[in-house]
């Protein structure tokens, strides 16, 4: 009474049976490929390919030893910047025109903390040296030495406090970074020819 849907079926191929075993033959599209379980849909092979990357560079040593070589690069900008003050390659800490300006503005003053490290060795060398002499001489050295101690901070204390003044009126409360009184203050007490950056000026020549 109905009639058959004109689209072909699906044709399942018979069983074989080999050595004692039933195989079930696979469903045959009517293009006549095969769609049974096992066989990857042409799409999925494409997907499967176009993900198989390398997951580490074909040569290892090579891309290890190119990242050395710019490691190396990059240190020896960084070396050359902290004796001229390029600042392309200066570390961040060191950059900006506001870190640039207290860094001239300590090495053309003379401070009396860069003197501290060998003020201190020589009087404390002093005070050993007069305690199994004279102990009276001895405690005279070392209160020599906490009088230097106390104007280096006062000395510090004024210098921060002018400076300070200047940062402001020239760029602005608001473009001051974090950390910049310490920056100052490091900067301070050491020797001027161990300061990294370098000094770019001379003694006197404060910037404007």
């Amino acid at each position: 009474m109905f009639g058959r849907s004109k689209a072909s079926p699906s044709v399942t191929a018979p069983s074989s049976r080999r050595g004692g075993q039933i195989t079930h033959g696979a469903t045959v599209s009517p293009d006549g490929s095969a769609a049974g379980k096992g066989h990857a849909t042409p799409k999925r092979k494409q997907a499967e390919a176009a993900n198989k990357r390398p997951l580490v560079p074909d040569d290892r040593k090579g891309a290890a030893k190119a990242a050395r070589v710019a490691a190396r690069a990059q240190r020896d900008k960084e070396f050359a910047a902290l004796q001229t003050g390029d600042e392309r390659y200066l570390p961040s800490k060191d950059r900006g025109p506001v870190r640039r300006y207290i860094r001239d503005y300590i090495d053309a003053r003379r401070n009396l903390g860069e003197y501290f490290l060998p003020i201190a060795m020589v009087l404390l060398v002093l005070q050993l040296t007069l305690a199994q002499v004279n102990a009276t001489l001895a405690v005279l050295a070392l209160l020599l030495l906490y009088v230097f101690v106390i104007a280096m901070m006062v000395d510090v204390l004024f210098m921060w406090r002018s400076l300070k003044k200047k940062l402001v009126a020239k760029f602005g409360a608001a473009a001051i970074p974090r950390g910049t009184t310490m920056y100052g203050v490091l900067r301070v007490f050491q020797l001027r020819r161990s300061r990294l950056p370098k000094a770019q000026v001379k003694h006197g020549a404060y910037p404007a």
